[in-house]
């Protein structure tokens, strides 16, 4: 159950089934999106944000304030969609995250291949070894290989002696990873799933084609700014920086002299990467630390401040893409979203970093109440509820169970079934 109709004392069980919510926890904002499944089409009908207290750069710091700003949301999403929430779909990211490649190769029995054959080679590609303190996110496979015939999406049924496979692995930090779990069981949700981030995030702002093609997906968050890169309809890199637009607001508090709140503000009203898009003369107003009135500087300022800081973070993710030998895996160019990436110019600035095109990217392919959450801010939340319409049939993890990540690794045998 993920969400029941608080008006009706009696409900069909198809019915919530069919109403999936996507909780995005993140270093600024926390968010929840309801989202409800007609005719396989995925309409909106509740949102509910509230400024995220007790997290740093993806990960909780203070369970207390991240429990009371998790409540704080779910109650404006259920007052919205007219539901009682008690299951959702979670966001995870942070500079614990690490994901890496592997490859697993079986001989075929039987010369024609079964799903055992295809679950004994995931389960081949799998047998890496993880720390103790690290837990399994995500295990996604990008393709097979029978004999040697590459870039096969699903091998069942074909002939062959050797059947091989590349996968991507996700793993984060089992701490926090428990502390999310927690923190919502605590707010009486049970989570049905943690989901990276990025992976969310990709679901809501990029078509078929640019999947397919090779593009990279960059979520600029609060505290983390999330890297993915997909091709062939499959990820094949991911990455987090833990820079985001919090460092932005703390350059820019640093810079103009004035207390963080009062920079945010700044930077959202005024905020530009661009020195060419302020004209000539244009001030702002600063309240200064310790100044009883404002002072009047250029807003060219800006820029000289922002500009900078936002170069330094594609740099680094320019650098990690090449060092991985995946400088020509996004012909298509990348997609920018995430609340940061609503800065005036950094699209602009993040093209002359890479030189491709680079367009900032909003959910799409959604109904219902879709104008409210048409925002880069939003795409991660509406990304887990479209996430959670693929992968309904999960099992809600709760944080007492002391199986419940144990479990995760039967539930991606049953997404490997899914995804073929």
């Amino acid at each position: 159950m993920l969400c029941r109709r608080a008006n009706k004392e009696e409900f069909d069980l198809q019915g919530e089934e069919n109403i999936i919510v996507g909780l995005d926890i993140g270093t600024t904002k926390i968010c929840a999106v309801v989202g409800e499944l007609v005719d396989g089409s995925i309409n909106i009908i509740g949102m509910g944000s509230h400024p995220s207290i007790g997290l740093r750069k993806g990960a909780v710091v203070n369970i207390d304030s991240t429990v009371e700003s998790i409540k704080k949301a779910v109650q404006e999403a259920e007052f919205m969609a007219g539901c009682e929430i008690s299951s959702v779909y979670v966001g995870i990211a942070g500079g614990h995250i690490k994901g890496f490649n592997s490859h697993g190769i079986i001989a075929i029995k039987g010369g024609e291949i079964t799903q055992l054959d295809i679950d004994r080679v995931i389960e081949a590609a799998s047998a890496v070894a993880i720390p103790m303190d690290r837990e399994t996110i995500h295990i996604i496979p990008q393709e097979f290989i029978v004999d040697d015939q590459e870039s096969i999406q699903n091998p069942l049924g074909m002939t062959g002696v050797r059947l091989e496979t590349k996968i991507h692995i996700v793993t984060g930090a089992v701490s926090s990873a428990r502390n999310i779990i927690k923190c919502c069981n605590m707010a009486n949700l049970e989570v049905c799933d943690i989901v990276l981030e990025s992976l969310a995030s990709g679901e809501a702002v990029l078509n078929r084609e640019e999947k397919d093609l090779g593009c990279a997906l960059a979520d600029i968050g609060g505290g983390t700014t999330d890297l993915a890169l997909f091709k062939g309809n499959h990820i094949k890199h991911t990455f987090e920086l833990t820079l985001g637009g919090h460092n932005m607001t703390n350059d820019l508090s640093i810079g103009l002299r004035t207390p963080l709140a009062e920079a945010e503000k700044i930077k959202l009203a005024h905020g530009t990467c661009i020195a060419s898009h302020i004209k000539p003369g244009e001030t702002i107003e600063v309240k200064t630390v310790g100044a009883k009135e404002s002072k009047t500087v250029a807003r060219s300022i800006m820029a000289e401040i922002l500009e900078p800081r936002v170069e330094e973070m594609f740099s680094i993710l320019k650098s990690e893409i090449y060092s991985n030998g995946l400088e020509n895996s996004f012909p298509s160019g990348i997609v920018l979203t995430g609340g940061s990436s609503m800065l005036d110019g950094i699209a602009e600035v993040v093209e002359s970093v890479f030189a491709v095109p680079v367009r900032i990217g909003q959910p799409e392919n959604i109904g219902g109440l879709k104008d409210v959450v048409k925002n880069p801010a939003f795409a991660t939340g509406v990304g887990l509820v479209i996430y959670g319409s693929k992968n309904s049939s999960t099992i809600p993890l709760k944080k007492d169970n002391s199986v419940s990540f144990s479990k995760l690794l039967e539930r991606m045998k049953q997404w490997f079934k899914d995804i073929l």
